[in-house]
């Protein structure tokens, strides 16, 4: 009796840690949805949202047009990201976006830390990849994608996507995740607030210190880089 007891707690104890890991991820909905609301006192608070009144739910909540409409990208990476924002889509687990590309426009290194990435090419042609952990020797996978080609990128490994065209480049990604974070390399290292000490990334990067102060004054906010 004694020993059952003991398997049971054992049991009862691995299945919580199990809900506890999955639960870091976005969650089964225990309800058909939950469509994103203003808040109202008698509404259900659901992943940072209000849930609207399910009895004035509508179809519009579930729909979004737009991503015909070409994004702007004139700025210094030459590329636009566009997300869908749709009521509906709160706890549901996915989420997708159109990224413009100018002739030469990137996508820098980055990872998603909550989600897995599918990549659709509609338009031009990009240099897509993303990059393995050590513990598979920093292995790079990378293609060019042309027109109805597809690439996946693994959760939280780091990937790019680069218009290597003449011509503007469009994609359609879509994410495992309602919420899949981004984590921009270079912003993240160089453009960390407050600033990681320079003579800390010099060495991690083998770079010059001054290298390291000029690329901060690239990636750090601008009033960040005054209060140095």
């Amino acid at each position: 009796m004694k020993g059952r007891l003991q398997f049971l707690v054992a049991k009862i104890i691995l299945l919580t840690l199990a809900s506890s890991f999955v639960s870091g991820y976005d969650p089964s909905p225990l309800q058909d949805y939950c469509v994103a609301g203003v808040q109202d006192i008698n509404g259900v608070f659901v992943n940072g949202r209000f849930c609207k009144d399910p009895k004035l739910v509508t179809s519009n909540d579930f729909f979004a047009s737009g991503l015909n409409i070409p994004g702007n990208t004139s700025n210094r990476l030459g590329s636009f990201i566009n997300p869908v924002d749709i009521p509906g889509l709160n706890t549901l687990g996915v989420s997708i976006a159109r990224i413009d590309f100018s002739p030469g426009g990137q996508i820098p290194p980055h990872t998603h830390p909550r989600a897995s990435e599918i990549l659709l090419v509609i338009k031009g042609k990009l240099s897509v990849g993303f990059v393995s952990s050590n513990d598979y020797n920093y292995t790079l996978f990378s293609k060019i994608l042309y027109p109805g080609d597809v690439f996946v990128f693994p959760i939280g490994l780091v990937q790019f996507h680069a218009n290597v065209g003449t011509t503007n480049a469009v994609a359609i990604g879509a994410v495992g995740s309602q919420d899949p974070g981004l984590i921009a390399v270079g912003d993240a290292v160089f453009g960390s607030n407050p600033s990681i000490d320079p003579n800390i990334l010099a060495k991690a990067f083998a770079l010059n210190i001054n290298t390291v102060k000029y690329l901060r004054t690239v990636f750090a906010p601008e009033d960040d880089i005054v209060n140095e």
